[in-house]
């Protein structure tokens, strides 16, 4: 009589799953999108992680089953946030998010509707991305962004079940544990006049980016700098040299 040995196969990491699975980007603002998304909270990140121990996913994969073919074992969400986690691992830029290698779910993951909306509201078990989200990798918030009908569906995950935020005054939705808000801004950005989904803080101001931020000083310091030269020309009306003040 034979015995039958019964090899395991080690659990792959990211190094080992693809990374891709040969979708495109369905629209040109998706990009810019997530752009805006990871600048403008990138500071507050920051203050929340002093010790940097985060990452930040655009369309990547998170795998949160084994099965064949192997990219049918994950979700790419167009942008995701997962805390106490490092940026790398080993070294590796992280080529995607697994699970079974790191337990700690992404706290928020939003989705870009470019579609009817089906598909990030598919409650299909183990098939549809709410489904998944919701029950297999539990994340706390998930959002549903529709650039077409400039709203965006907030989600928390309530003993098990997602239920719908309701905005708040400013017809955002708090996510209490990043001290922010999240919401619709109309606005101009990469040369695109369009509803973007944006950050706030607590107090209702808007995060800006890099760029936004040297802006607004540019435009403090012309607004000092005309405020000095109307004073100096007062004075001079005055008789009173300004360089000898």
């Amino acid at each position: 009589m034979t015995t039958q040995i019964e090899v395991f196969q080690p659990l792959r990491d990211h190094t080992q799953l693809p990374d891709s699975d040969g979708t495109f980007v369905k629209n040109f603002q998706e990009h810019p999108q997530s752009i805006l998304l990871t600048e403008s909270i990138w500071l507050t990140l920051e203050q929340i992680h002093p010790d940097k121990q985060f990452c930040i996913g655009q369309d990547s994969g998170i795998y949160w089953r084994i099965t064949e073919p192997l990219e049918k074992g994950a979700e790419a969400p167009d942008w995701f946030y997962v805390p106490d986690v490092p940026p790398t691992l080993n070294g590796i830029a992280r080529r995607s998010y697994v699970m079974w290698q790191e337990f700690v779910a992404p706290l928020i993951v939003l989705e870009f509707v470019s579609g009817t909306g089906f598909e990030e509201r598919d409650t299909t078990p183990y098939k549809g991305k709410f489904w998944v989200y919701e029950k297999a990798i539990r994340v706390p918030f998930y959002g549903i962004y529709e650039v077409q009908k400039a709203s965006v569906e907030m989600y928390v995950l309530t003993e098990g079940h997602y239920q719908r935020m309701e905005p708040n005054q400013r017809g955002h939705y708090p996510i209490p544990p990043l001290g922010v808000e999240i919401g619709i801004w109309q606005g101009e950005y990469k040369n695109q006049d369009l509803p973007w989904l944006r950050w706030w803080d607590e107090l209702g101001n808007l995060l800006l980016t890099g760029d936004e931020r040297a802006e607004l000083e540019h435009q403090r310091a012309e607004l000092e700098r005309q405020r000095a030269d109307r004073l100096a020309a007062k004075l001079r009306e005055m008789g009173i040299n300004p360089e000898d003040i």
